[in-house]
């Protein structure tokens, strides 16, 4: 089984617009907290631009980049 870092890398290695915390928490069935505190130890993972406002907040659109195979890890 892959660990949620890994799944969640993968996701958006995948996804070429990106994705909100909202859209990650409802893809894995986890809550938009745990997602939040997650994305902040996966490798490659950077916030791509704001989307909104939305009720006057903004929203992170996340996106990854590869990484080589030896750079190091957090």
């Amino acid at each position: 089984m892959k660990s949620r870092h890994h799944a969640i890398r993968e996701l958006l290695l995948a996804s070429e617009d990106g994705l909100t915390v909202n859209q990650l928490a409802e893809h894995f069935g986890a809550g938009p907290k745990t997602i939040q505190k997650t994305l902040k130890t996966v490798c490659g993972v950077y916030i791509d631009r704001w989307t909104g406002p939305n009720r006057g907040q903004y929203t992170a659109v996340y996106m990854c980049v590869e990484t080589p195979k030896n750079a190091p890890r957090p």
